[in-house]
């Protein structure tokens, strides 16, 4: 029997995993979550890739450690003995990385320098690693990082008007969501080659919102920068901002650096704009005007973006939207979509985000490798 690759992606609430089998399609074997660590933990079963088909309340202490053992003592016994060969983790930051790499001390140590740019992702995904070695030391762990689709940006898209003394110590656009950009340069090449060779604007727009300026299943452009925080609104993420305003909320009222960095990433965007929720179903049911605003808001500055990537590409011939928003809000598709009727016409997409398969391919090109 074939071993498996397993896929994790920790946040800091919500375990993801899935289980796939190591032969050359990649057949998706099961899968699921726990979600609500820290509070009211549950774990959920997918039978099918895309489905969700049954979940039981986990103990209220449950945190990383003990969600991870819980899915891999189920794992063993659901999947029938099936060996896991190896493990793949999605690691937001991989500095200048541009493809998988497997995770040794050395590599986690280096990765936990990049903390303080992905400050609500990196220190969980890392946190999953060592938990994963505590339970099996000897498997195989690979890290795929949502910046190494964007490694090879040009100097325009990556540089930011800064001296050589501040941009030579890392300070650049790295951007992010490079798994998910990965899968959809993935379907274009084989279900859309024309399209695939043309000039796309990928939109994954979730909780976490960027763009990607796409050609021949690369980046040319992106939206979100040296932290996950710049670019579009997002469902708590402030997005782009002018610097002055944050140093006005420091130096004249008086916030802290951990009071601007809170607020920018947890009290900002759709929340913020909106006061009611950062759940884009909770705004399109509210009567509240301020739910509208937050929506037509963060759907103007996103046409505003794709134009721009527009010219990034010299013209465009497709959006791609993906992600919780821009899979299921059609509302918020075509507000967006309104907003660009001005251009010439262009495709429009609506495609499944997959990550996690994303992942298994890049980790089992790895493993394919000749050493």
């Amino acid at each position: 029997m074939n071993p498996a690759l397993l896929t994790l992606n920790a946040g800091s609430s919500s375990l993801k995993f899935r289980l796939f089998g190591l032969s050359p399609d990649l057949p998706y074997i099961l899968g699921g979550k726990v979600t609500g660590l820290g509070g009211q933990p549950e774990f959920q079963v997918h039978w099918q890739e895309t489905s969700r088909d049954e979940s039981q309340a986990l103990p209220a202490n449950t945190g990383i450690d003990e969600a991870l053992a819980f899915v891999l003592g189920w794992l063993d016994r659901a999947a029938q003995g099936r060996r896991i060969g190896a493990a793949a983790h999605r690691i937001v930051h991989g500095g200048g990385r541009d493809r998988a790499a497997e995770l040794l001390p050395e590599t986690v140590d280096d990765l936990a320098a990049y903390i303080p740019l992905a400050p609500q992702h990196q220190p969980h995904n890392l946190a999953a690693v060592r938990a994963l070695w505590r339970a099996h030391p000897r498997l195989r762990q690979f890290g795929c990082f949502d910046t190494a689709f964007h490694a090879h940006l040009g100097p325009l898209a990556a540089r930011m008007a800064l001296p050589d003394s501040v941009t030579d110590k890392g300070v650049r656009r790295y951007g992010y969501h490079g798994l998910s950009y990965a899968w959809i340069a993935d379907c274009l090449r084989r279900d859309h080659p024309g399209l695939f060779a043309g000039r796309v604007a990928a939109a994954h727009l979730g909780n976490g919102a960027s763009l990607c300026a796409m050609r021949n299943g690369q980046s040319v452009d992106t939206t979100m920068s040296l932290t996950a925080l710049d670019g579009l609104p997002m469902g708590t993420r402030s997005g782009a901002i002018d610097p002055g305003a944050i140093l006005h909320m420091q130096k004249t009222l008086g916030l802290t650096a951990d009071a601007v960095e809170r607020l920018l990433y947890e009290d900002s965007g759709l929340k913020g704009l909106s006061g009611i929720s950062n759940d884009v179903r909770t705004l399109l049911a509210s009567p509240d005007p301020r739910a509208r605003f937050a929506l037509e808001y963060f759907a103007h500055k996103t046409a505003q973006a794709i134009a721009g990537m527009a010219v990034s590409l010299g013209g465009l011939d497709g959006v791609v939207f993906t992600g919780g928003i821009g899979e299921n809000a059609e509302p918020v598709r075509r507000m967006i979509l309104d907003r660009l009727a001005f251009l010439p016409p262009f495709e429009v997409l609506v495609l499944p985000a997959n990550e996690e398969r994303a992942m298994a391919a890049e980790v089992a090109a790895v493993l394919a490798a000749p050493a």
